[in-house]
């Protein structure tokens, strides 16, 4: 790295950006979060305080610990305050271009020449963010997974000009949040993992729709002969189909091919309001 990282601002107070302030914080860095709503802050506190408080619980980190990086989190009302002093910006804002865009002309215009500028994005690759920052050399994706203090990969992609540096800043970074960081060298629609997991279920549902076995069968070989901790049609309730389906829409704007289309089923279980765990049924009826 060109010079340590100290200083970490994150863009969005959600649950991705929250928490990952919170595994920033944790980690020893002095960690700000912004959010252009800042009504998000009253809600994002507590939420932290109870997840870390069951890893304390669990022995994952000390109470004394736990709340040192509680004094190392604040919540500001001026982005370009925060950004002027930071190391690393990570934004993990709305998937929306338009949003994102405008978050990255501020940040370009107001993070120190040697911050590194990074997204959260897992659709939307940094490469459609590097005119609006001005610094293409000093960005790049770090794709977080939900819930992100305790899944361990990080995806960590590069576009066309980012330096070599900045991508060994962000998987420094990663590793030293406890993550076990893997480089896309290239730009793709999807990146690594959202494509092999759309592969598996594209091929689960051509499995479903030719008739060759039934949804919970199809779950049961992932588990039982594959050893995936959830079958396929399981992940896509847990993830979310609104987002399984959101993932397919922008891989399939960006290709335009057949292949990356967006499953019909899917969609028609969305419109249903039949988005999964969250909305109590998807594939699955949940009690």
């Amino acid at each position: 790295m060109s010079r340590p990282v100290e200083r970490i601002l994150v863009v969005g107070a959600g649950a991705m950006g929250s928490q990952i302030a919170m595994l920033c914080a944790l980690a020893g860095y002095r960690t700000e979060v912004f959010d252009v709503s800042p009504g998000q802050y009253d809600g994002a506190l507590p939420v932290l305080r109870a997840r870390v408080e069951r890893m304390v619980a669990k022995g994952r980190y000390q109470e004394q610990a736990a709340e040192a990086a509680f004094g190392r989190l604040s919540f500001t009302h001026s982005l370009e305050e925060a950004a002027a002093s930071a190391d690393v910006v990570i934004e993990a804002a709305t998937e929306r271009l338009d949003v994102k865009r405008d978050i990255f002309v501020r940040l370009g215009a107001s993070a120190p020449p040697h911050a590194v500028l990074a997204t959260n994005s897992s659709t939307l690759a940094s490469s459609h963010l590097a005119e609006a920052s001005g610094r293409a050399d000093r960005l790049c994706n770090m794709h977080f997974f939900n819930p992100a203090l305790q899944m361990e990969c990080v995806e960590v992609v590069r576009n066309p000009q980012t330096s070599d540096d900045t991508v060994e800043t962000v998987l420094e970074l990663a590793r030293t949040l406890g993550k076990k960081p893997v480089l896309a060298r290239k730009e793709v629609p999807g990146f690594i993992a959202n494509r092999l997991m759309g592969a598996v279920q594209k091929e689960a549902l051509a499995l479903l729709e030719s008739g060759v076995a039934s949804i919970e069968d199809i779950d049961s070989t992932a588990r039982t002969a594959l050893n995936h901790p959830m079958g396929p049609f399981e992940l896509m309730d847990f993830v979310g189909l609104d987002v399984v389906n959101f993932i397919a829409e922008a891989a399939y704007a960006e290709t335009g091919e057949a292949t990356d289309a967006p499953d019909p089923r899917v969609a028609a279980l969305v419109n249903e309001g039949r988005l999964g765990r969250k909305s109590g049924e998807g594939w699955y009826l949940y009690s």
